[in-house]
C-alpha cells in the first residue's frame, strides 16, 4: 500500500508567502526602471546641451547624429565670455558680434534678488493676516484672493504693460521689478499653511508678556518658519531669474542697460551668421546661465521637496 505524503499547514503558507516576496521584488525593479527611464529622459536635454556647447558651429552639422562633440573646442564658452576675437568667432560659425555677458548676468542677479526679498517679505506678512489674526470676513477675503492663482499670467500682462508706461518705468528696473515685488497667491498660500500650525499657546504667551502684533511677527513667527521662508526665497529666485516674456515686453531691445540674461539668450539666437543660430555658443550661453538655479536646487532640492510636502501642496 503506497502511503501519500500530504503538505505541512508551514508549508502550505509559506507558498503565498514566496509569491508575494516575489511579486514585490518584480514591482520594485520595475519601478526602479520606470524611474531611471524618467531621470534619464530628464538628464537628456542638459546632456545634449553640453555636446552641442563642445561643439565646432561649423562643423555641427557634418555629424548631426554624433553622441559626442563635433571638433571639440570650448569656442562657444569664449564667445559667450567675450573671450574670442571676432575672426576667431567667425571661424567657428559665430556671428562675431559682442556679447555683455557679465552686464546681463548683474542685471539678472538684480532683477531676481529684489523681487525674491520685496515678494517673500510682503508675502509673509499677507500670509500671518490670514492665518493669525482675527477679522471679519478673514476667510472670503482669502478664499477671492486665491482665485487669483485660476488667472493665467499672459491676462494680466497687458494692463501691467499699460501701467508701466503710464509710470514712465518702461527700459527701467523698477518696470521690470514692480509687478513682482509684492505677494503672489501661491506664496501667500505656501507660508499661510505654515503659519496655521504655529501654537496659539506661544503667540498668547508673547501677548501676556506685552508683545504686539508686529513685534510677535518679526521676534516669533519669522524665525519659527525660517525653513519655509528659505523655500520660498529659492522658489522665487528661481521663477524670476527663469523669467522672460515680461523682461522682453518692458524693455528695449537695442537696450542692455537693463537686459537680463533669459532675454540676452532670444536676442543671441536671432544672430544668424551662417543662416542658422549659433548654437554651439547658445547652449554654452544656456548652460552658464542655468548653472546658478542648478546649483541652488541641488544644494535645497530636498528642503524644498520636504517643504511643500508639509504645507500638502502637490
Amino acid at each position: 500500500m503506497t502511503a501519500i505524503s500530504m503538505p505541512s499547514a508551514k508549508t502550505a503558507v509559506a507558498r503565498p508567502a514566496a509569491r508575494q516576496g516575489r511579486r514585490t521584488r518584480i514591482g520594485r525593479i520595475a519601478a526602479w526602471v520606470v524611474l531611471w527611464i524618467f531621470v534619464l529622459l530628464t538628464l537628456f536635454p542638459f546632456y545634449w546641451m553640453l555636446r552641442t556647447s563642445l561643439s565646432n558651429n561649423r562643423m555641427l552639422f557634418s555629424d548631426p547624429s554624433s553622441w559626442l562633440p563635433v571638433a571639440p573646442t570650448l569656442g562657444g564658452y569664449e564667445r559667450v565670455f567675450g573671450l574670442a576675437t571676432i575672426q576667431e568667432a567667425q571661424a567657428q560659425g559665430g556671428s562675431g558680434a559682442s556679447i555683455s555677458f557679465w552686464l546681463y548676468l548683474r542685471n539678472s542677479v538684480i532683477v531676481a534678488t529684489v523681487i525674491t526679498i520685496g515678494q517673500v517679505f510682503f508675502s509673509a506678512m499677507a500670509a500671518y493676516a490670514f492665518a493669525r489674526l482675527r477679522w471679519p470676513g478673514r476667510d472670503k477675503v482669502f478664499f477671492l484672493f486665491l482665485t487669483a492663482l485660476m488667472v493665467p499670467p499672459i491676462f494680466i500682462h497687458l494692463p501691467n504693460f499699460e501701467l508701466m508706461k503710464n509710470m514712465g518705468l518702461l527700459n527701467t528696473f523698477a518696470g521690470i521689478v514692480l509687478p513682482y515685488l509684492f505677494m503672489t497667491p501661491f506664496a501667500v498660500f505656501f507660508l499661510r499653511q505654515f503659519f496655521l500650525n504655529v501654537s496659539r499657546e506661544v503667540e498668547e504667551a508673547a501677548m501676556l508678556d506685552g508683545a504686539g502684533y508686529p513685534r510677535i511677527f518679526f521676534r516669533l513667527i519669522l524665525p519659527m518658519s525660517a525653513a519655509p521662508i528659505a523655500t520660498l526665497a529659492i522658489l522665487t529666485y528661481i521663477n524670476s531669474w527663469n523669467e522672460y516674456f515680461w523682461p522682453l515686453l518692458v524693455t528695449d531691445p537695442t537696450n542692455d542697460d537693463v537686459r537680463v540674461l533669459t532675454v540676452a539668450l532670444g536676442v543671441f539666437k536671432s544672430q544668424t551668421p551662417q543662416g542658422s543660430p549659433d548654437w554651439a555658443g547658445l547652449m554654452a550661453a544656456t548652460l552658464v546661465a542655468a548653472l546658478p538655479v542648478l546649483v541652488l536646487f541641488a544644494a535645497f532640492g530636498k528642503r524644498i521637496v520636504n517643504s511643500i510636502q508639509f504645507s500638502g501642496l502637490k
